[in-house]
């Protein structure tokens, strides 16, 4: 389960990066202020994500990460900081959010995951990217704007609230964490998918990135056992 990752480049570079989905007539609307780079984004977290805009186009805006959790998780809690990785669309409580208007991509230069190898570096962060410059990329994402307590100290808030979804791990991910990594697109046509096609055909992007297209940038520990 990814529970941290980073996006640490510009606005102009994010902007710029979707370029190619925009068409003529579209615009891509910066409501991010002015946005520092994000190194370590945790769950609740606000970061950026690009999500149709209100009145048409396009929009880069902030969201805090975590989708509101299923009901029958949260008996007896009284906050819901959210669902952040996102994997059962069968579920009636996600398929409510995936109609075109609640998609979105969330910018990423590389994303974590808890390492699962025996040895003096098990349990921590093996960060992934898809290069060793770290380009930017996006998971395939969800959001809605959601009435809740994510935090007793802050009380009842809305807020727009987005997560990602999740797969089986590509080569590279399942030898350190077999379990799960976060659905990544790469290419220009996989994003106007995601963000425009109906749901039959934007789901069969709920795949593995293809093996060898991820490097691991950072490892905590380098001596592992077999």
């Amino acid at each position: 389960m990814c529970n941290l990752y980073s996006q640490t480049k510009s606005q102009d570079a994010m902007r710029h990066l979707f370029d190619p989905v925009v068409q003529v007539g579209e615009n891509v609307a910066d409501l991010t202020g002015n946005l520092p780079p994000l190194p370590a984004i945790w769950p609740d977290y606000p970061a950026p994500i690009l999500r149709h805009g209100a009145e048409g186009g396009w929009q880069l805006s902030m969201a805090r990460w975590g989708m509101p959790t299923p009901p029958q998780f949260l008996a007896g809690k009284r906050t819901d900081p959210g669902v952040t990785n996102i994997r059962n669309l069968a579920s009636p409580h996600w398929r409510r959010w995936l109609g075109v208007g609640h998609r979105c991509l969330v910018p990423f230069t590389r994303f974590a995951e808890p390492d699962s190898r025996p040895g003096p570096g098990k349990g921590k962060p093996v960060w992934f990217a898809l290069g060793q410059e770290e380009p930017l990329g996006f998971f395939a994402g969800i959001r809605t704007d959601w009435t809740s307590v994510r935090k007793l100290k802050e009380g009842e808030v809305t807020v727009d609230a987005f997560g990602f979804l999740t797969c089986a791990p590509n080569r590279e991910v399942e030898r350190v964490h077999p379990k799960a990594m976060p659905v990544i697109l790469v290419r220009p046509e996989e994003w106007r998918i995601w963000m425009t096609a109906p749901i039959e055909q934007a789901l069969e992007l709920q795949r593995p990135l293809p093996d060898g297209e991820l490097d691991i940038v950072i490892e905590e520990a380098d001596d592992h056992s077999a």
